[in-house]
């Protein structure tokens, strides 16, 4: 029994379906931690719009729980603490965060959640929406184990603030905020002035500042987290690798250096002494901002990540190279995973029957003697 079991085991690790246990979580003492802004809304057909860039992994679907369990994987490798997955509550959001909830789970990872309070237009949802999916956040998702606490309470971030009257925010995160920490979006010290009372402080996403143009990055990021540490708040300070938005109507283009603007925006996060670093992205491909292994930028994100917050290389899985897994996951769609599992099927067949053939023999040998 026990030669049958290790050959089972053998062809499901040959076949890659049996996951290689999550490496342990780094030892960041006295650092803030790092969550990284994550995107849930990909289909297949997504890839074909807007985008320079693809991923190593191919043009996945959101839907694909190999996908985001690897993604937490690489994420962990790098010092990556957890994700901000971008939410509102419909049928496929609520199916996709719940996968996400789960692979997170198993790997000792954690989730917070940023509400997406703007529509596709950029105007602000209905006051009565969005105080209801907050109520179903708190109610269903918050309770989770993998949900990221700031102050004791599940984390979720209010993106829009800046468009809603004070008084409607008030509606909003009033009933909630005994329960979960809501951090506002606003975008200079007066916003975070403003919302000081109905809020649990700022998360500001800041993607598109170039630190080589702009010499008033880090002062600002400063004076904002005096604004926020001020009224008691918590301050999610940004950075992020690049930026390029062109694709989707912007005008700005902040270069990647070869990794160097992560790096000086990484160190003036860390200047405003922040509650919480916010990595803007980790698949934000429409955008650019991605860390994501891709075939244009490869690790050198991560790379980078793991270097700043002093993970071992040792800690990192390894990335299908561009030329050869990205693109043939690109051509096949599903192909990859049936034929994984038809050749286990096949492996697990050819076990049995020589473990068959094996004990034929024995028993024929049994007889003569």
């Amino acid at each position: 029994m026990r030669r049958a079991a290790l050959v089972v085991v053998l062809a499901l690790m040959v076949a890659g379906l049996l996951p290689a246990p999550a490496p342990a979580s780094a030892v960041r003492g006295g650092r803030a931690p790092l969550l990284a802004y994550y995107y849930q809304w990909f289909e297949r057909s997504s890839w074909q719009r807007a985008k320079t860039d693809y991923p190593r992994l191919g043009r996945y679907s959101s839907d694909d729980a190999s996908v985001i369990r690897t993604h937490i994987a690489w994420a962990r490798s790098a010092g990556i603490d957890g994700f901000v997955v971008s939410w509102k509550s419909t049928a496929v959001n609520n199916r996709r965060l719940e996968l996400l909830l789960t692979e997170a789970r198993a790997q000792d990872f954690k989730v917070a959640v940023i509400y997406q309070g703007l529509d596709f237009h950029r105007r602000p949802l209905a006051t009565a929406r969005v105080a209801a999916d907050f109520r179903l956040l708190r109610d269903r998702y918050a309770r989770d184990p993998a949900f990221f606490r700031l102050g004791g309470k599940p984390l979720t971030v209010f993106s829009g603030t800046w468009e809603y009257a004070t008084t409607d925010i008030a509606r909003i995160t009033g009933p909630v905020r005994s329960r979960l920490t809501v951090l506002g979006t606003e975008k200079n010290p007066e916003g975070c002035r403003r919302l000081a009372r109905v809020t649990d402080g700022d998360a500001y996403y800041w993607s598109s500042v170039n630190p080589d143009t702009n010499d008033r990055h880090e002062t600002k990021l400063r004076a904002m987290a005096e604004a926020v540490h001020g009224a008691g708040g918590y301050w999610m300070a940004p950075f992020a690798p690049g930026f390029d938005a062109r694709k989707v109507g912007g005008t700005k283009s902040v270069p990647r250096e070869g990794g160097r603007t992560l790096r000086v925006e990484y160190a003036a996060a860390e200047t405003s002494g922040p509650d919480v670093l916010g990595l803007i992205s980790w698949n934000e491909f429409s955008e650019n901002s991605h860390v994501e292994p891709s075939v244009e930028h490869g690790t050198q994100a991560l790379d980078e990540l793991r270097r700043l917050r002093g993970v071992p290389s040792s800690a990192s899985p390894s990335v299908p190279p561009a030329s050869s897994g990205s693109v043939r996951h690109q051509r096949l769609g599903y192909w990859p995973g049936l034929l994984r599992i038809a050749g286990s099927a096949a492996l697990l067949v050819g076990a049995v029957a020589g473990l068959a053939r094996l004990r034929s023999v024995r028993t024929r040998k049994e007889k003569r003697t």
